[in-house]
């Protein structure tokens, strides 16, 4: 659900997603404001709207807020200073990213699959968490394993990618998540849409590693049995993943 546009010093309006979710609500705020970072829209040199601005358009408290801004500081993205508020300093660094282009039909599916992964799989994954048995739990982690194999033979993945997810809906419980992936099959993974000419083997391997290291931290999370840990692990990973394909719309 949208929020309220955010406004710029310089009167620029940027639309941000009102957050509604529990648990680490300051990361989900962060995340969106580093995209906004990275993209450009709010520019080094650029003050950030106060406290108020913020809270009304991300739809949190101040203490959120607070601990967002943190989180950006530490990653050397924005400095506080008192009467002068919060300045972007530095963009943050361009990850590698595994596409060279993306034809328009073809990211807008994407960007349309990946918001309707968003509002199910952090709840699934939570689920996972909540109420998988030994066999899910080692269903779940040959798939993991299955994922990292691929990955280190310089594959995309994309096959063990879907199993991964799959192995989650199994382990979630309830029949219609497992029919959810069956009936949209592969095409839930945003790699498998893509032309072969489409790719970027440069960027291939460095961003496969990074979603590696996202989908430890969700086993990590459901076989700890960390419902909200899992949710937040989920979101993010599947967040971080819209916010690149967001780059490619309308281009």
């Amino acid at each position: 659900m949208a929020g309220k546009p955010l406004v710029l010093d310089n009167m620029a309006q940027l639309n941000v997603q009102r957050v509604v979710r529990s648990g680490s609500l300051a990361m989900h705020v962060a995340d969106q404001l580093e995209a906004l970072i990275g993209a450009g829209s709010i520019a080094v040199g650029q003050r950030l709207p106060g406290e108020n601005g913020l809270c009304e358009s991300f739809g949190v408290s101040r203490t959120v807020i607070r601990e967002a801004i943190a989180h950006l500081q530490s990653l050397g993205l924005v400095t506080t200073r008192r009467g002068v508020g919060t300045t972007v300093v530095r963009a943050p660094r361009l990850e590698a990213i595994p596409v060279e282009s993306v034809r328009p039909a073809t990211v807008e599916n994407i960007l349309h699959i990946l918001e309707l992964r968003l509002e199910i799989e952090p709840a699934m994954a939570a689920l996972a968490a909540e109420r998988h048995d030994h066999e899910g739990g080692q269903r779940l982690q040959a798939a993991h394993a299955s994922f990292m194999r691929a990955c280190a033979a310089g594959s995309l993945a994309r096959e063990e990618d879907y199993a991964f997810h799959y192995a989650i809906a199994e382990a979630a419980g309830n029949p219609c998540f497992t029919t959810f992936y069956t009936q949209l099959r592969h095409s839930i993974i945003p790699r498998a849409n893509l032309l072969n000419a489409e790719i970027n083997p440069s960027g291939s391997g460095t961003y496969l590693s990074k979603v590696e290291g996202e989908h430890t931290a969700i086993v990590e999370a459901i076989l700890a049995r960390e419902p909200q840990e899992a949710q937040d692990k989920m979101w993010r990973h599947l967040n971080r993943a819209k916010t690149m394909y967001d780059t490619f719309h309308g281009a």
